[in-house]
C-alpha cells in the first residue's frame, strides 16, 4: 500500500480552518522537538493540548493521558510517538472527536493509514506540521 500525502495546498488549507491541536507525546523538556514544534504552533495562535500520561504539563497546559480525556472538538491530531506505535493511537484517535490525523516527520506506519483511511479520515505522515506551517502562510 502507498501512503498518500495530502498536496500542500490541501495541507495549507486544513490548518487555516484548524485551531485546535492535541499533541501526542508532547514533552516537557524545551530541548525536545516535540516541545520546539508544539510551541512554534501555539506561538502562531493555536490551542496545544498535551497529551502524555508520563507529564504534568507542558506549554503552561496541563497534559491529558489520552486523546479520550480531552473534552471538546480536536481539529488535528498530531503524532510525536514512534512509527510502531502510530497503530495505538490511531485507534484511539478514532474514539476521539478529532478531524485529522497528523504524524511527524520520519513517522509512517501503514496499517494505521489504512485503518483511518478507510473510515474517510485525513492522514497525514511523514511531515513536520511547523514546516507545513511555514510553508503555506
Amino acid at each position: 500500500m502507498n501512503i498518500e500525502i495530502p498536496s500542500r495546498e490541501e495541507i495549507g488549507k486544513i490548518l487555516k480552518k484548524s485551531r485546535r491541536i492535541a499533541v501526542v507525546g508532547l514533552s516537557d523538556q524545551p530541548d525536545r522537538t516535540s516541545y520546539m514544534v508544539s510551541k512554534a504552533m501555539q506561538d502562531a495562535g493555536y490551542e496545544i493540548i498535551p497529551v502524555n500520561p508520563m507529564i504534568k504539563e507542558a506549554l503552561g497546559v496541563k497534559a491529558v493521558s489520552s486523546l479520550k480525556e480531552i473534552d471538546g472538538h480536536i481539529d488535528i491530531v498530531n503524532v510525536f510517538r514512534r512509527s510502531e506505535h502510530l497503530l495505538p493511537v490511531a485507534e484511539e484517535f478514532l474514539e476521539a472527536d478529532a478531524d485529522v490525523f497528523w504524524a511527524q516527520l520520519g513517522l509512517l506506519n501503514e496499517e494505521a493509514y489504512k485503518l483511518l483511511k478507510d473510515k474517510g479520515y485525513t492522514v497525514i505522515m511523514d511531515r513536520c506540521i511547523k514546516v507545513e506551517h511555514a510553508l503555506t502562510k
